[in-house]
């Protein structure tokens, strides 16, 4: 991984982790000051809100800490498996955490209830993404094993010669 797409990669994670707390004191100021008028489910909707930004923390902490692996040389290691555990697990509660706002939401739609089919499939998108950070992890596993078994053979060659 280039010099650039890291720095690249780390600015971006820093804007959006800077974003999410950002929106969290919003929404955490917002439910002590501003009360709800009735027109929609705000406190339900803010709460999600703000867990929803956990789960970006979680995953933007994630991706930090295996692109410092990465340039250290080390993502093809046993302690990768937490970090991209800890993605999967964040990405899916953000795919549970949008299911529960399409359900708060919902009700508000019955005149439209297209919209409610939309949000569902985006929920659906977003647990897809879990998916296929589920194949990756299936990737590295195996990457791992062979690392592990490569350093065995290595081992004995090294014994022979």
């Amino acid at each position: 991984m280039g010099q650039l797409a890291v720095r690249a990669l780390r600015a971006v994670l820093v804007v959006v982790l800077t974003g999410t707390v950002g929106v969290q004191a919003l929404m955490v100021w917002a439910l002590a000051t501003d009360p709800e008028d009735g027109s929609l489910p705000l406190t339900p909707t803010r709460l999600i809100t703000i867990l929803g930004m956990v789960s970006v923390q979680v995953t933007g902490v994630c991706v930090w800490r295996l692109v410092t692996m990465v340039r250290r040389g080390t993502v093809f290691s046993h302690g990768a498996f937490r970090y991209v555990d800890g993605t999967i697990g964040a990405i899916t509660s953000t795919s549970l955490l949008w299911f529960a706002v399409t359900a708060v939401n919902a009700p508000g739609q019955r005149d439209d209830p297209g919209v409610s089919v939309i949000m569902a499939g985006i929920g659906l998108a977003i647990l897809g993404v879990a998916l296929i950070v589920l194949v990756l992890r299936t990737l590295l596993d195996q990457a791992v094993a062979r690392d592990v078994e490569a350093a065995r053979m290595q081992a004995e060659l090294n014994e022979v010669i």
